[in-house]
């Protein structure tokens, strides 16, 4: 993922001290039932279009881009999947983040899937039981867009309650 400017100019006064980024991901499908994905040049892996909101740009917005950006496919957000805080990583340079993803099921709506810019080595749309292999948090976005569950989120315990007795909702 080419890190945005802002991140750049944050890292200049910041060092490579843990920064807690927002983060889209983007489960897209086609009128067949396919999924998009991109075969990463950090990685080298196959994962969900994904990528960083600008200052300002609503988590949609974001997301329209980013699919538009790194696959030349346009698509449009149907709903939220699920927020989720990710385990910190550390990159190569020694930065280190952790990333809140608001995770979206979208809907393409023409383009030609294509690597459009220098994050991906591959973009391709994959039937549903031809997927490459991905991850257990990636297959288990896709699951979860495939369902019409209410949006996931970790519960958390109100103060002063610990967690005898109580059920979240």
């Amino acid at each position: 993922m080419a890190t945005p400017k802002f991140i750049q100019d944050i890292r200049a006064k910041a060092g490579d001290t843990l920064l807690l980024m927002p983060g889209v991901v983007m489960v897209v499908f086609d009128d067949r039932g396919r999924v998009l994905l991109n075969r990463r040049t950090d990685t080298g892996r196959w994962a969900l279009i994904s990528g960083i909101p600008d200052p300002g740009e609503q988590p949609a917005e974001a997301a329209v881009r980013e699919i538009h950006e790194e696959t030349g496919v346009s698509a449009v957000v149907q709903r939220v999947l699920s927020v989720f805080t990710n385990e910190p990583v550390t990159y190569d340079n020694g930065d280190h983040a952790q990333y809140i993803d608001i995770v979206l099921r979208c809907r393409a709506l023409g383009g030609e899937a294509r690597v459009n810019d220098d994050e991906s080595l591959d973009v391709r749309w994959f039937a549903l039981d031809e997927l490459p292999p991905l991850g257990p948090i990636a297959r288990g976005r896709i699951e979860s867009a495939l369902r019409d569950d209410p949006t996931w989120f970790a519960p958390a315990t109100p103060p002063g309650l610990g967690d005898e007795g109580y059920q979240a909702p």
